[in-house]
């Protein structure tokens, strides 16, 4: 007798409810505030008084505060001459002046601008230059006041912020994200945990608030639920284990090599983490192990897997707590309004290029019309990731369809790394891998190859790389090799047969 297959129907794990499809094919939902500045307004009207933002080490400040301050910034961001649309850079670090920057620009109709701290100044420059950024929040500077402003009219589809991401030919590109994006994101993030409304989140940012996870996901999310978010200036992992306790954190969003440090402290077990009800990690590959190890570790927590991209505003698909262990290969469901698809023009079946759809989508790349028509076409974003979809929803990332290391949730293309490690005099070819690593996921590792009876030292070589890249891009791992790199008859280097040739043996930095 012939067997039915019995075809699996598609999940629904995320709340649904007032959700529409336009006429443009994408579903939004229905009612959400139309920017972050009637977003900031509501929380400071329901909670004037609650405890908003806690800079570690530094101020605490309410709601009202929170508003009094930015529309002071705002002010003096107009007597400096900046106008509706004019972009504003912000080079400073984590903690409340940030934040303050942020959301001052937001009130001043202005477009904000962080730029990554770990940037080289080469780079730093190129995104204040490309953005034209007419105003720049720089560190130890003091923040621009003036007389309270604040617009209300900004409108969903305006250019609230440009998020910078590293880009494959060397130059970043800049996210134009409006304010639909950052509102959908936030209810995205409400619902995927989910997450209470009602003012009893407290969040501790460990991840930087120049990427989207530590601003969108975590700052603007807890800001919309009139929380309260706690900022590290700078990540110690002892200080991170003691402000769960001290600070009543109850939500906790990370990449998986924060999640790794803290559980292999050895006091780890004597942290009180009763009051820890949602903790999220993602921005980079989580061995299924650290997924059982967090489980185990925040008994009384949701736990929860993010993924997401700068395009995508930050989340794009989560998978919840029920199916963690079930399913930990997985980068879960899409979110309530994001559509998901595959690509399979170029790969083996059933693997495809993850394209997503939604309002979480960023416009564009600024200055980029290129990049922009190559990356976004009908409304559907190319990802870059190459992922499986099952019938069920569940989506499994297999591999990259762009050259790149991800460490510790920080994207390095590999291009970039080879070009200015080619520019060096003793290299006459250079191929950049991931290397696997238990903590970040994966570290940067270059193959070099000499040029003809000319020795690399491998030191000065490093040195060379500070001057043009940003820190976490230099190579850790690097291996000198007396033979031509192993290439297909197009030319292309075949970093498959390198990975499994190359033994890189102690890390030198």
């Amino acid at each position: 007798m012939q067997r039915t297959e019995v075809k699996k129907m598609p999940i629904q794990p995320f709340d649904q409810s007032g959700i529409i499809r336009g006429s443009d094919g994408i579903k939004r939902y229905q009612g959400l505030t139309p920017s972050l500045v009637t977003m900031l307004r509501s929380s400071v009207e329901k909670a004037p008084q609650a405890e908003a933002i806690v800079e570690v080490g530094g101020p605490r400040i309410t709601y009202r505060e929170l508003w009094d301050r930015c529309a002071r910034i705002a002010g003096g961001l107009k007597d400096a001459g900046i106008s509706r649309g004019d972009r504003v850079a912000i080079r400073l670090g984590n903690g409340l002046d940030w934040c303050l920057a942020f959301f001052g620009i937001q009130l001043a109709g202005a477009i904000g601008v962080p730029v990554n701290t770990r940037f080289s100044e080469s780079e730093t420059q190129y995104v204040i230059d490309d953005s034209g950024s007419k105003f720049v929040f720089q560190p130890g500077q003091p923040l621009p006041e003036g007389k309270p402003f604040a617009i209300d009219d900004a409108s969903p589809t305006e250019v609230a912020a440009i998020f910078y991401t590293s880009g494959t030919t060397g130059f970043p590109k800049g996210a134009m994200t409006t304010h639909e994006n950052f509102v959908s994101n936030i209810e995205n993030c409400r619902r995927v945990m989910p997450l209470p409304f009602d003012g009893s989140t407290r969040t501790l940012v460990s991840v930087p608030l120049f990427h989207v996870t530590g601003c969108n996901s975590q700052l603007l999310t807890t800001c919309a639920a009139f929380g309260t978010t706690v900022i590290m200036p700078a990540f110690d992992v002892q200080t991170f284990l003691r402000l769960i306790g001290d600070e009543r954190i109850t939500s906790l969003v990370s990449v998986p090599a924060i999640y790794w440090l803290a559980l292999n402290q050895p006091n780890f077990r004597e942290i009180d983490v009763t009051g820890v009800r949602w903790v999220s990690y993602g921005g980079a590959p989580t061995p299924p192990d650290l997924v059982a190890r967090i489980l185990e570790a925040f008994p009384h927590a949701r736990v929860g897997n993010g993924f997401g991209l700068t395009e995508t505003c930050s989340v794009a698909t989560f998978l919840p707590h029920e199916y963690s262990t079930k399913r930990p290969e997985t980068v879960g469901f899409a979110a309530p309004v994001v559509d998901l698809k595959l690509d399979e023009s170029h790969y083996e079946p059933g693997v495809g290029e993850l394209l997503i759809r939604g309002p979480n989508i960023v416009k564009g790349y600024w200055n980029k019309p290129d990049a922009t028509a190559e990356t976004f076409t009908d409304g559907w974003l190319h990802s870059g990731d190459l992922a499986r979809l099952d019938d069920q929803g569940f989506v499994q990332i297999v591999d990259r369809a762009k050259d790149m290391v991800n460490r510790g949730g920080e994207n390095v293309y590999c291009v970039e790394v080879e070009n200015a490690l080619a520019a060096y005099n003793a290299v006459f070819e250079v191929a950049v891998l991931a290397v696997p690593d238990e903590m970040m996921g994966e570290k940067v590792g270059a193959v070099i190859v000499p040029k003809p009876n000319v020795r690399v030292d491998v030191p000065d070589l490093l040195a060379f790389a500070e001057t043009r890249l940003a820190d976490f891009k230099i190579p850790q791992y690097v291996v000198v090799r007396g033979e031509a790199l192993p290439r297909n008859p197009g030319g292309k280097i075949l970093k498959k047969r390198l990975r499994e040739e190359i033994a890189w043996g102690q890390p030198v930095r």
